[in-house]
């Protein structure tokens, strides 16, 4: 089968697709035909890094039609359609652990449903399982036109959260996601968001922040958050490193909350699939989740998928398909 395979170099891992077998479906396991894969900037930054080690297949998140049901799975049928998390999914078969599915609910393409897993996954456990998200409270999603942040801001408005607030620095991609359920834009361009924040709530601040930049927003970040608020970091694309004023997380009690699938066991990586969709597939199945998709490139065409996302100009998912 074709896949997506990284070779690592010591200038940065070289991307290439490559033939490979096809891996066979053991026992509680199951064999998905894939027709697309979500891109995401992990994969594209993992790729960048490796320096050392093997050869890996990339990818993690797919949608598919289960090929193979290994022995013991129940539930599962050969040619049900399937989206998933998982890894080795830019390929053209991945093998996934039954709980690792989603069944695609009828009305969605391949390529549609390849863009939920992941970002919804991830949005999910940041927001409602870490950041225990409760109706009414306030939400501040920064760097908001990623995949993962479009995503929280629409779980915030679905659970009830009140006012949602979408951080950017590009008016032009405010106006964009503007339909997503977000109550007020803060283009940081021009706006200052702890002002933003204070005007609009009242001088509260914020109750619970994702957040995507790091660095550059950090402090920010503690300013714009009420008492007892929590701030929950997903990803570093500013910077990775920021100095802290302790006066604000003392005087504020706040909590800081990191959260990553790396270091996670395989079972609680399963929990949060399983999370997301106890919360989340009822809204998908009922079209209250949109699954905006700013680009597809066939999965042969991975260079400039990914250099396409290294500029920076999206608006949504980037997706290969593999029909």
């Amino acid at each position: 089968m074709k896949a997506v395979r990284v070779i690592s170099s010591p200038d940065g891992g070289q991307v290439v697709i490559e033939d490979i077998p096809a891996p066979v479906a053991g026992p509680g396991q199951v064999l998905v035909r894939v027709h697309a894969a979500g891109l995401n900037r992990g994969e594209v930054i993992q790729a960048k890094e490796l320096r050392t080690g093997n050869t890996i297949t990339t990818g993690v998140e797919f949608a598919g039609e289960i090929a193979v049901v290994g022995d013991g799975v129940t539930g599962w049928h050969e040619g049900d359609r399937v989206m998933g998390r998982g890894r080795r999914c830019q390929a053209e078969f991945v093998l996934a652990d039954p709980m690792a599915l989603m069944p695609i609910p009828v009305d969605l393409s391949w390529i549609e449903a390849a863009a939920f897993p992941n970002v919804f996954i991830t949005a999910h456990d940041a927001l409602v399982v870490n950041g225990r998200l409760k109706g009414g409270e306030s939400v501040l999603v920064n760097g908001a036109s990623g995949g993962v942040a479009m995503a929280a801001i629409q779980i915030a408005s679905l659970m009830g959260a009140k006012p949602v607030f979408a951080q950017s620095r590009s008016a032009a991609k405010l106006d964009k996601i503007s339909q997503y359920g977000i109550d007020v834009a803060i283009d940081s361009s021009r706006d200052d968001q702890v002002e933003t924040i204070m005007r609009a709530t009242d001088g509260r601040g914020v109750d619970i922040i994702i957040d995507t930049v790091g660095g550059p927003v950090f402090e920010a970040n503690l300013k714009s958050l009420a008492v007892q608020g929590r701030l929950v970091n997903i990803a570093r694309l500013g910077a990775p490193t920021a100095q802290i004023d302790l006066t604000h997380l003392w005087m504020k009690r706040l909590h800081l909350i990191g959260v990553t699938f790396r270091t996670r066991s395989a079972q609680e990586r399963l929990d949060c699939i399983q999370a997301c969709a106890r919360d989340m597939l009822p809204f998908l199945r009922a079209g209250r989740i949109r699954l905006p998709i700013d680009r597809t490139f066939a999965m042969t065409d991975i260079h400039a998928a990914h250099a396409y996302m290294n500029q920076d100009q999206h608006v949504g998912k980037i997706v290969l398909t593999l029909d």
